[in-house]
């Protein structure tokens, strides 16, 4: 298998951002091993005691550091915005004044609880994955910053699919149904799955 293979959804990635790549690794599921150890480490880091009581996710700082986090043993573009468009996502250009909206529009919903908890983080994470801020890792990215508002607001991690995770294909087809439903306004989809 090849380390960079496009299809089943993945955002493909230039020369130049797959040159960037920090370790010698030979076939994919080694790049998958690899980046599974580095978000480990950014999912212990964004659950912290000082950083959950400490550090504010809607901010734009906080979105590129864990972004950083769990990919910075694995590319060296990692925190940093893509500069190169993308099957998905707004323009490169669009993307800092995108992710101030979306972080003034999650701001206002948990002032105003304009929605349950459960729904304002999984607003915040299908806007996010339209933003496509960062060359790869988005879908992951989000997820984690969901987990991590849900938490904010006193609500447990979400489940992601649970135990699809472990058939990776229908979990990628599941998860991308739910964005695209959700991308037609239908956010009930997107919920479900996060919670099953």
């Amino acid at each position: 298998m090849m380390l960079f293979s496009e299809g089943d959804g993945k955002t493909p990635l230039s020369d130049e951002e797959q040159a960037d790549l920090i370790p010698n690794l030979a076939v994919r599921e080694e790049l998958n091993e690899w980046e599974r150890q580095n978000i480990l480490e950014a999912y212990a880091w964004a659950f912290h005691q000082n950083n959950t009581s400490r550090l504010d996710p809607l901010t734009e700082p906080y979105i590129r550091e864990l972004h950083k986090r769990m990919f910075d043993q694995t590319w060296k573009w990692a925190g940093r915005y893509r500069t190169t468009e993308k099957n998905i996502g707004v323009a490169c250009y669009q993307i800092q004044n995108s992710l101030a909206v979306l972080l003034g529009d999650a701001r206002y919903w948990l002032e105003q609880a304009t929605y349950a908890p459960d729904e304002i983080a999984i607003r915040f994470h299908h806007r996010l994955v339209f933003i496509h801020p960062f060359s790869n890792g988005n879908g992951r990215h989000a997820r984690l910053m969901a987990d991590v508002l849900v938490t904010r607001q006193k609500g447990p991690v979400f489940t992601w699919g649970g135990a699809e995770r472990l058939r990776a294909g229908d979990f990628r087809r599941r998860y991308i149904e739910a964005l695209q439903a959700a991308d037609k306004n239908e956010i009930e989809p997107l919920l479900r799955f996060a919670r099953s």
